[in-house]
């Protein structure tokens, strides 16, 4: 197939005018069918990358459901995301296996939908004080063992957890790890120095930068300062207009520089769904528009999937490549799936989407064929 007379995204230069050619389930340098498909006036873009969601259409990751994770993966793929690494919660280890042996079936049974890449453990090693709408009563403190428990269940798929560096045994877990898994500061108390221990010690991420976490002020930046001032390190971002203020976003994407930022939609199980009464991790919560919380007023993830985080962004100021690089480049890159995900280079997998000139979603496509 060719898609022709579209603004195709590139890395280095943004947008430009050409053909993009596919072949089979491939990007190519030329179109044996001579099937054509017709992008006037619209963008094409990279299949984006979340890796950082826990549900939506009633569904949820740390169900444990396999059915539910095959509506996920539908839901997610019809919005333009074709690669998911679903985040589990603060939950017992016994759920915790079923959640990442569930999620390796998934992947190893090939089901349709978006492509399951990885599993993202937000938990259960985090802070107490900011645990934010984790539950407070599954808590654990790091545990090397635990994790590769984890780590075996889920047959190569754990490719992100998070932790509280301020927790006892955090910085020996994180050097023990490294290498096996991208380690993200989240839910935690830590200030600037121990954010930065952290960091040279091997973590590499932040998890849903600024929420559950210190705010960066001038005589304490926190894990935000630290992580500016480690350039290995990525930053998460969610974009929905709920848990960041527009100024932020622009200050972000300043700060970092948008080849360090990545959008995530933290998105529970109402993502698609009417406003009313869901769960998260166990405890309720309560959906009225973008918002969902606790009984309590805490914020309880969101609603919005990624695409429509990306469109908030480019609403905000953020320049539509630099939005599409931190919503499917960089998340891959992450993820280490960015020589097959991501961009748009002959030899990639041919997963991509054609956006409206007011970014609505036209047609996905995965694995060479318009996904329907």
């Amino acid at each position: 197939m060719k898609i022709t007379a579209g603004r195709v995204f590139d890395l280095e230069r943004g947008f430009v005018s050409r053909d993009l050619c596919l072949s089979g389930s491939l990007v190519s340098v030329d179109s044996p069918d001579g099937e054509v498909y017709d992008a006037a006036g619209c963008y094409v873009i990279p299949g984006l990358t979340d890796l950082h969601f826990h549900g939506c259409m009633g569904a949820d990751f740390s169900d444990a459901d396999a059915a539910g994770l095959e509506t996920m993966a539908r839901y997610e793929l019809s919005r333009g995301v074709t690669q998911i690494c679903p985040a589990g919660m603060t939950l017992p280890e016994e759920q915790l296996v079923r959640v990442c042996r569930t999620a390796a079936d998934h992947r190893d049974a090939r089901k349709p939908g978006a492509e399951l890449v990885g599993i993202n453990l937000e938990g259960p090693f985090l802070s107490m004080a900011k645990k934010g709408a984790q539950n407070g009563e599954w808590l654990h403190r790091p545990d090397v063992a635990m994790f590769r428990r984890l780590a075996e269940a889920g047959r190569g798929l754990v490719k992100l957890i998070s932790i509280a560096p301020e927790e006892p045994g955090a910085m020996e877990f994180i050097e023990a790890v490294e290498g096996e898994v991208t380690v993200s500061l989240a839910h935690t108390a830590a200030g600037y120095d121990t954010a930065m221990e952290a960091y040279r010690r091997g973590a590499r991420e932040a998890t849903h930068l600024f929420n559950a976490m210190p705010p960066f002020t001038h005589r304490a930046p926190g894990v935000v300062g630290a992580a500016f001032d480690s350039p290995q390190v990525m930053v998460e971002l969610i974009c929905d207009g709920v848990h960041i203020h527009p100024s932020v976003v622009r200050a972000v994407f300043r700060l970092f520089g948008a080849e360090r930022v990545v959008l995530i939609s933290d998105t529970m199980r109402a993502a698609g769904m009417p406003d009313g009464d869901y769960t998260l991790g166990g405890q309720a919560v309560r959906v009225t528009g973008k918002l969902a919380t606790l009984a309590d007023g805490t914020i309880a993830g969101s609603v919005t999937d990624l695409m429509s985080c990306l469109k908030t962004a480019v609403s905000f100021g953020i320049p539509l490549g630099d939005a599409v690089r931190a919503a499917a480049y960089n998340p891959a890159r992450v993820l280490g799936i960015d020589r097959r995900y991501g961009t748009l280079e002959p030899g990639k997998a041919a997963n991509l989407v054609v956006l409206d000139a007011e970014l609505n979603v036209k047609a996905v496509f995965f694995n060479g064929a318009i996904a329907g």
